[in-house]
């Protein structure tokens, strides 16, 4: 690829990893990702916002060095995480007057990361400012999105704000702005295995950037935002205690017995007209269960006993899920035993961060019998009567 200018003297180093298929060693990447690197030309100073994945070293400096700048005074650090930071070392080397401009807590971090030496760094406070000459960059504390040290960056002459990861997603892409229709479901699968454990902070801090006049966003992964409220107001809605009347129910089966309780209720709830959507977690992209978990009102977990547990995969999903902490109002366990068991009692344990209500579990002994559909049936009746209050 080659550098983007994205208004006058502004430049983007858009570095595309095309082929990543998973982000640190944990989130799928079915469409890739990107880097996004920003220069800033003022007339007195040249800044550089974030830079990009070591992996990616050789394009990132081929696309710097076709931009023609001489010189770099400010290396800006929005977040810490490597995939954005990683360079550091690699530009301070290249131009070794430059300084390292951050927060106070993110220098801590990129000296314990990336052994920075403290004398790189120039600290700023939350709305200070600093010029380059006709142009002028202010720094604006976004805390917890998601690292506790970030922030963005505030262009004022052109409004642009660099946010980072905030309101980014993994998308490679040719384009340098949004496609709406495309990005969406990107930037909400983003927000669901990133920042959705924040909600109520990501609330505060759209707030606070709301407080500025910027007629684009700049992520540091994916496609850059020229309709800026497209991109707000979808995590204004990710945010809010709305939820949608609908059942995730995510599954394993061993030997079938549970796959045919799952079967027989996500059958019972269509028929009501309820929608419903399975995952079979040994085949699942968990992504996408993450996307869905943004909205859903309702969590039914499917697992089988192993060893008076659940299923390895079944745990994976609860972990997942408290993780992530999702606005289900409703959880319920389905399932089948051999000899017993405590699997509700497992799955309480790994669900102390959500304040979803636990509905009466099914849970049976060897193959379903007529009998425990009656029981499926009752949950799913349940469901459907906590939906008509939602």
């Amino acid at each position: 690829m080659s550098p983007w200018k994205i208004k006058e003297d502004i430049i983007f180093i858009g570095v595309r990893h095309w082929d990543r298929r998973l982000f640190d060693e944990l989130i799928p990447l079915p469409d890739g990702t990107s880097y996004n690197s920003y220069l800033v030309l003022g007339t007195e100073k040249v800044a550089l916002i974030d830079t990009a994945d070591p992996s990616r070293r050789e394009e990132f400096f081929r696309q710097l060095e076709q931009t023609g700048a001489k010189r770099i005074d400010y290396v800006i650090s929005n977040h810490a995480e490597q995939d954005h930071s990683g360079l550091i070392p690699d530009v301070l080397e290249a131009f070794p007057e430059a300084k390292v401009v951050t927060n106070e807590k993110n220098k801590g971090f990129l000296m314990d990361l990336l052994r920075i030496p403290g004398d790189r760094f120039m600290v700023v406070a939350d709305g200070e400012e600093i010029s380059l000459g006709e142009k002028t960059l202010k720094f604006i504390f976004t805390p917890w999105v998601h690292w506790p040290e970030t922030m963005v960056t505030y262009l004022k002459e052109d409004k642009i704000l660099f946010t980072c990861d905030f309101f980014g997603s993994h998308l490679a892409t040719s384009d340098l702005f949004a496609d709406e229709g495309t990005v969406y479901e990107s930037a909400k699968r983003y927000y669901a295995e990133i920042m959705m454990p924040f909600r109520g902070v990501i609330a505060r801090n759209i707030e606070k950037i709301r407080a500025y006049d910027f007629d684009i966003i700049a992520p540091s992964h994916g496609p850059l935002y020229k309709n800026p409220e497209f991109i707000i107001k979808a995590y204004e809605d990710w945010i809010s205690d709305r939820v949608e009347k609908v059942v995730l129910v995510p599954y394993v089966s061993m030997h079938g017995s549970t796959r045919v309780m799952v079967e027989y209720f996500v059958g019972y709830l269509m028929g009501k007209g309820v929608k419903v959507i399975p995952f079979n977690l040994a085949v699942t992209d968990i992504g996408k269960l993450a996307i869905e978990l943004v909205d859903a009102a309702a969590v039914v977990l499917g697992s089988p006993t192993v060893l008076t547990g659940l299923h390895p995969s079944a745990v994976y999903a609860l972990y997942l899920l408290n993780a992530l902490r999702p606005k289900t109002r409703f959880l319920s366990i389905i399932g089948s035993y051999g000899w017993g068991g405590k699997a509700v009692d497992v799955a309480k344990s790994l669900l102390g961060n959500l304040k979803a209500e636990l509905l009466e579990p099914v849970l049976i002994k060897g193959y379903p019998t007529e009998e425990a559909f009656g029981k499926l049936k009752k949950l799913a009746d349940n469901i459907i009567s906590r939906f008509d209050t939602l």
